[in-house]
């Protein structure tokens, strides 16, 4: 069985959204199937912005982040939910993602240049949702906004492998589709993918 984290990432804490439907059925697959759960809503925290490079580097951890520094370090596998926002995830969870994953935790600088991870050993799945057909997000925009956060952020701290779900079209698809999605992310949750 494997230990999953769940960070709900879209910004309106008060729930009642797809993500947070869709974070909810991936949970209860996990949990029916024997996985253990651990979910960060990050939207409910509260975590001042990295406004120097200086923060970023040697600034304690905001103690708001203290329960998901230690959920990512227990995780085997990590679920990140979001509604794509101007082409990407929203400003919460992208300020959330730059105070958790910092130098010494995340990964580290070489002395004599580069990095080196320090979260190999984790998979992870991003699920975005978004108003726009999924099939235009790849194809138009190329999916910009998803590799940034597989690639350059989950990839670069040593996530992998990492999978994506597009669920486009949101607010045009009917209730038949939606419950197809709510019993992926259940399925995909069972097998803790």
């Amino acid at each position: 069985m494997a230990t999953i984290l769940i960070l709900q990432g879209h910004p309106d804490a008060g729930g009642g959204h797809l993500c947070h439907a869709l974070a909810d059925s991936y949970a209860a697959g996990a949990g029916a199937a024997g996985h253990r759960v651990m979910r960060v809503e990050v939207g409910a925290l509260d975590l001042p912005l990295l406004r120097t490079q200086r923060d970023f580097l040697a600034a304690p951890p905001p103690p708001a982040l203290a329960a998901a520094r230690a959920a990512l370090v227990e995780a085997e596998h990590v679920v990140i939910f979001f509604p794509l926002w101007l082409g990407g995830m929203p400003a919460v969870l992208k300020g959330f993602l730059e105070q958790l994953l910092r130098p010494g935790f995340a990964f580290e600088y070489l002395p004599g240049g580069g990095t080196r991870t320090l979260l190999e050993g984790r998979s992870a799945r991003v699920v975005v949702t978004m108003g726009m057909p999924g099939l235009v997000f790849r194809l138009w925009f190329l999916s910009a906004g998803l590799a940034a956060l597989t690639r350059n952020i989950l990839g670069f701290v040593g996530l992998a492998p990492v999978r994506a779900t597009v669920l486009g079209g949101v607010e045009a698809v009917g209730a038949a589709r939606r419950l197809r999605w709510l019993a992926q992310m259940e399925a995909l949750g069972r097998s803790a993918c």
